[in-house]
C-alpha cells in the first residue's frame, strides 16, 4: 500500500504547488485534475493501511479517529479558505497546504518499510478508463438536465456500463473487483449504504450556503460558522462511535445514524426565512451526530467484512462510492436548481424559488436516507454469534 500512498502524497503536494503559482483559469484547472489523482491514491489506500496494522477488535477506534480528524478538516477549512482568500487571495489557499505535505513526505522517506506483504497487482488501466468516462457522461448528464440533452447522455451512460460491468468481470485484476458484491452481502450492502448517505448528505452544506446568504442576508463568514457545526459535532463523536463498533453490530449503529440523518434532513426541509438560526444549528447538530454514528461504524463493517488480501479493494471501493455519491448529491441539486430556478443566476427575484428549491431538495435527501436505512440494516451480521469486540 506504501507503494501507492507515497506517491499519491507527492502527486497531490506537486498539483497543489502548480495550483499555487498557475498563471491561468485552464492551467488551473489541469492542476487541479492533477490533485485529484494524488488525492485518489491516498484516500484508497489511507483506510486499507489502518486496518492492515490494526486488528478487528481495535479498527473501529482507530477509523473512528481518522474519520474525526477529516471533519476537523472539514469545518476548518472553509473558515480559513475565507479568511485567506480575503486578506491574502485564493492562491494562499494551495500555498498553506504545503507546510503539511512536506513533513509526510520527509517521513515516508526516513521509513521505506512496506506496510503490507501483499505484492501488486497490474493496473487495469483499459478499466480505469472506463469507469472513469462513465462518471464523467453521468455527471455531465445530470448538469444538462432537465434538457432533452440531458437525457441523451444519461441514456449513452448505459452500454458503455455494461461494457464496464463485462470486462471487469472478466478480468483477473479489474479496478472494481465486481465479484466481491456478489459474494460478500456485508461488503455490498455496506458499500451502497456509503453511496447513499453522501449522496444525501454532501449537498447539505452548498443548500444551507445558499440558504443562509441569499434568503437570511448573512455573509459568508457568517454563513461558513454556522455551517461549520454539523462536522465539528462529528469530527467530535465519531472517536465514540469508532470504539463502540468493536463491541456493538455496526449495522445497528450506523442504522441508528442514518436515522438521525434523515430526521435532520426532514427538519431542514421545513426551513422558511424566519427558522430562527438556533433551531438551525440543533438541526446541525442533529446531522452531525447522526454522520458520526453512521460513517466510523460502517467504515469499520466494510473493512471487517473482507479478508487481508482485500483490504486495498475494500479501502478503495468506500472512497469511491464516498465520491460518488458526493457527485451525485449536487448533481441531485443543480436537477432540482434547474427545474425551479432555470438556468439563471440567483438574485433577489428568484429568492422565493431558491427557498422552495432548497425545500424539495432537502425533502428529497430525507427519502433517500430513509432508503439507506433498508441497506443498512440488510446488510447481515458483521461478526459472528457469540464473538466479542476487542480481540483479533
Amino acid at each position: 500500500m506504501r507503494r501507492i500512498f507515497f506517491p499519491g502524497i507527492v502527486i497531490f503536494s506537486a498539483g497543489t504547488l502548480l495550483c499555487a503559482v498557475s498563471p491561468s483559469v485552464p492551467l488551473l484547472i489541469g492542476f487541479r485534475l492533477l490533485q485529484g489523482i494524488g488525492n485518489a491514491m491516498i484516500f484508497a489506500t489511507a483506510v486499507a493501511t489502518l486496518s492492515a496494522l490494526y486488528p478487528p477488535g481495535e479498527r473501529g477506534a482507530v477509523l473512528g479517529l481518522s474519520v474525526a480528524l477529516s471533519y476537523i478538516g472539514l469545518s476548518a477549512g472553509p473558515l480559513i479558505g475565507g479568511v485567506l482568500t480575503r486578506h491574502l487571495g485564493w492562491r494562499s489557499v494551495f500555498a498553506c497546504i504545503l507546510p503539511f505535505c512536506v513533513p509526510i513526505i520527509l517521513l515516508l522517506l526516513s521509513d521505506k518499510r512496506e506496510w503490507t506483504e501483499r505484492f501488486p497487482q497490474p493496473f487495469d488501466l483499459a478499466g480505469a478508463v472506463l469507469y472513469g468516462l462513465v462518471l464523467l457522461i453521468l455527471i455531465y448528464g445530470l448538469s444538462l438536465l432537465p434538457a432533452p440533452e440531458g437525457f441523451f447522455w444519461i441514456a449513452s451512460c448505459i452500454p458503455v456500463v455494461a461494457l464496464f460491468i463485462a470486462r471487469e468481470m472478466r478480468n483477473e485484476s479489474p479496478i472494481l473487483d465486481l465479484r466481491i458484491f456478489l459474494h460478500n452481502r456485508v461488503f455490498a450492502f455496506s458499500s451502497i449504504a456509503t453511496l447513499i448517505n453522501y449522496a444525501a448528505t454532501f449537498a447539505v452544506g452548498f443548500l444551507l450556503a445558499l440558504y443562509l446568504q441569499y434568503n437570511r442576508g448573512l455573509d459568508p463568514q457568517a454563513a461558513g460558522v454556522i455551517i461549520a457545526a454539523q462536522p465539528v459535532v462529528q469530527a467530535v463523536f465519531s472517536p465514540a462511535a469508532g470504539r463502540l463498533s468493536d463491541r456493538v453490530e455496526p449495522r445497528i449503529l450506523a442504522s441508528v445514524g442514518m436515522a438521525l440523518s434523515a430526521a435532520g434532513l426532514f427538519l431542514l426541509a421545513l426551513l422558511t426565512e424566519t427558522t430562527p438560526i438556533p433551531s438551525i444549528i440543533a438541526v446541525l447538530f442533529l446531522l452531525g451526530l447522526g454522520f458520526a454514528f453512521f460513517s466510523s461504524p460502517n467504515t469499520n463493517a466494510v473493512m471487517s467484512s473482507v479478508g487481508g488480501d482485500a483490504l486495498g479493494i475494500a479501502s478503495a471501493t468506500v472512497a469511491t462510492a464516498r465520491q460518488v455519491g458526493m457527485m451525485l448529491s449536487l448533481g441531485i441539486t443543480m436537477v432540482i436548481f434547474s427545474v425551479i430556478i432555470g438556468r439563471v443566476q440567483i438574485t433577489p427575484a428568484n429568492h422565493l424559488q431558491l427557498m422552495e428549491s432548497v425545500q424539495v431538495a432537502f425533502a428529497l435527501f430525507a427519502i433517500l436516507c430513509l432508503a439507506g436505512i433498508s441497506f443498512s440494516l440488510a446488510r447481515g451480521r458483521v461478526r459472528k454469534e457469540g464473538q466479542a469486540g476487542g480481540g483479533n
